[in-house]
């Protein structure tokens, strides 16, 4: 039957972080008793107002099409977050609520890309990104980092990356997979680059804006540089900083051509969001926040925890992080050790023989490396040290 299959689809991988979170699952199934750290999900409830707020949207018959592109009043909710978290202006045009934040990247893949456009990405990011640009027929062009620069490009790599091919550049700040986190400095630096280089679109992926414990305040590149808001978008959600993965609400903002464009691949994708999660987003941005304090003060406690522990491994060296909820430490030395080939050998090592769920490094374009998530419970975490310590 793969005779009847597109070359489109051939060119792509699955996700490998839902791939390790559904072999987990099945090995759960069969009673075997798995540490769950590859999936990017918090393990705290959704908020009881916000649960409450999607009850009573079923109850008032809140189950029907909304608009493509939201409903009116969670739009006006993002609008005024914007404004009043980032000092940012934008009206009801230049917002867009999708099924979850991946699905704001794909709109916008699709809406500005072409066949032969170049996509900048720097590395280590977040698996989905080159693939949902492979599905626009674009090409992704890897920046690679390391941890001798604190995972993050430098003005020179983002200056000699960009050609005349170039149509987007994608900042993900805090970081998935490491964690890391852009100062105002830096991203100006970067936006220096980019003003020389008008034809080139920006994405500041932003999920993470309120996972984090760095001292200084939040900011991304349009607030470090208002010159680049003209064509630059910003993704974000309500999954991360409220507990609401499954709720599956997105948001996108940038200029009013754009999200048109997006709304239209929207339209003739999954059309509108679910009425019944927009009520609850609604909700999360306009109600009660203390929860966000209450998770990022716990993420704290287990990240410094796991670096801590996982610095006493031989073969293992993991840098502190600023935000999110990952780790990733460079393994290299732990897979000689072991015998092993390199860490996708060490992440299939450690899920079939220790137990524990691990997503490997190669699978966000660095080799050597692997991602802890500490979305999960203190206990959960020791028993994956203690178990990984004992090897």
């Amino acid at each position: 039957m793969s005779d009847f299959l597109s070359n489109r689809v051939q060119k792509i991988r699955p996700s490998a972080t839902l791939a390790v979170s559904a072999k987990a699952n099945e090995l759960k199934n069969q009673g075997i008793q798995i540490v769950s750290m590859g999936s990017g999900e918090p393990d705290f409830d959704t908020p009881k107002n916000i649960q409450q707020a999607g009850i009573a949207a079923i109850k008032s018959g809140q189950t029907r099409y909304t608009a493509i592109d939201g409903t009116p009043e969670l739009k006006n909710a993002i609008i005024g977050k914007f404004k009043h978290e980032n000092n940012l202006d934008y009206t009801a045009t230049e917002v867009i609520v999708s099924s979850g934040g991946k699905q704001v990247f794909y709109n916008l893949c699709q809406a500005v890309l072409n066949t032969g456009d170049e996509v900048l990405i720097p590395s280590p990011y977040w698996v989905s990104y080159p693939d949902m640009v492979i599905l626009a027929n674009a090409t992704p062009i890897i920046i690679e980092t390391g941890l001798e620069q604190n995972f993050k490009i430098t003005p020179e790599q983002l200056e000699s990356s960009i050609t005349d091919k170039t149509k987007l550049f994608v900042i993900n700040s805090p970081s998935n997979p490491t964690g890391v986190v852009y100062s105002k400095i830096e991203l100006q630096s970067l936006a220096i680059v980019l003003k020389k280089h008008p034809q080139v679109l920006i994405i500041t992926d932003d999920i993470y804006e309120h996972i984090r414990w760095n001292d200084d305040n939040f900011v991304n590149i349009i607030m470090a540089d208002n010159e680049l808001k003209e064509r630059t978008i910003i993704l974000n959600g309500v999954s991360k900083a409220y507990a609401m993965t499954g709720w599956r609400i997105g948001y996108g903002a940038g200029p009013k051509d754009i999200i048109k464009a997006m709304k239209k691949i929207q339209g003739q994708s999954t059309s509108s969001p679910c009425s019944i999660a927009q009520a609850a987003a609604l909700e999360a941005l306009n109600g009660e926040q203390s929860i966000i304090n209450t998770m990022v003060s716990a993420f704290k406690g287990r990240h410094d925890f796991i670096v801590d522990a996982l610095n006493t491994i031989n073969g293992v060296k993991c840098p502190k992080s600023q935000g999110a909820f990952y780790s990733f430490p460079y393994v290299e030395g732990l897979i000689k050790r072991l015998g092993l080939k390199d860490d996708v050998e060490l992440s299939t090592y450690c899920l079939e023989k220790l137990n524990i769920a691990l997503v490997p490094g190669s699978a966000f374009g660095a080799p050597g490396y692997v991602r802890f998530s500490f979305a999960t419970s203190i206990d959960n975490i020791k028993q994956a040290i203690k178990r990984l310590s004992e090897v």
